[in-house]
């Protein structure tokens, strides 16, 4: 599999050389703005305790929220498939938005009009200032991958990192089946 540079839409997967950060061990992060100054992205297999409800009270919708990453952790973020529903959608890639309008989005899910295969919410993001992101990736510590997947929404995350590695072939698939905690075994 080839190396791949990093842009929007784009996947970022944890090398397994940083098992030890508890803020990006394992994860799979979505590429939602990439230029030559900052770099946005969602951490796509990190669930929360919590519901879309337990955070915005006059919304009554329980679909799980995400740990997005480290930045802004006190913000609401959402990627979705439903641009026509919401203005001010911006696209990342292959029909996949990000935001829109949230006043529009309350009252589709007051309405129960979505689905969470739609839709995926987030707590924080993970943000990198210009160059940090190429630093990390010639460190070893990601590796692009393509957003090979027919709909983001509706994945194992259970199984995301360890797919994508196997999907990398070679050593990464010796790390595949590696414990989550190494002091269990």
């Amino acid at each position: 599999m080839e190396n791949l540079l990093p842009e929007k839409g784009k996947l970022l997967v944890a090398e397994p050389s940083i098992l030890n950060d508890s803020s990006f061990n394992r994860a799979i992060i979505l590429l939602a703005e990439y230029t030559s100054n900052s770099t946005v992205g969602f951490i796509l297999n990190k669930p929360l305790e919590y519901t879309v409800n337990d955070l915005v009270p006059d919304v009554d919708c329980n679909f799980h929220v995400y740990e997005g990453g480290p930045v802004e952790q006190d913000n609401l973020y959402f990627v979705h498939r439903i641009p026509e529903l919401l203005d001010g959608s911006l696209e990342v890639a292959n029909g996949i938005f990000w935001g829109g309008n949230f006043k529009q989005l309350k009252k589709l899910l007051n309405e129960g009009l979505l689905i969470e295969s739609d839709i995926r919410f987030f707590l924080g993001y993970t943000g990198w200032s210009k160059n940090q992101l190429e630093d990390e990736i010639k460190e070893n510590s990601w590796f692009v991958s393509e957003n090979d997947f027919e709909n983001i929404f509706t994945l194992n995350e259970e199984n995301l990192w360890k797919d994508k590695l196997l999907q990398k072939g070679g050593n990464y698939k010796l790390w595949a089946n590696a414990p989550k905690n190494f002091n269990l075994n």
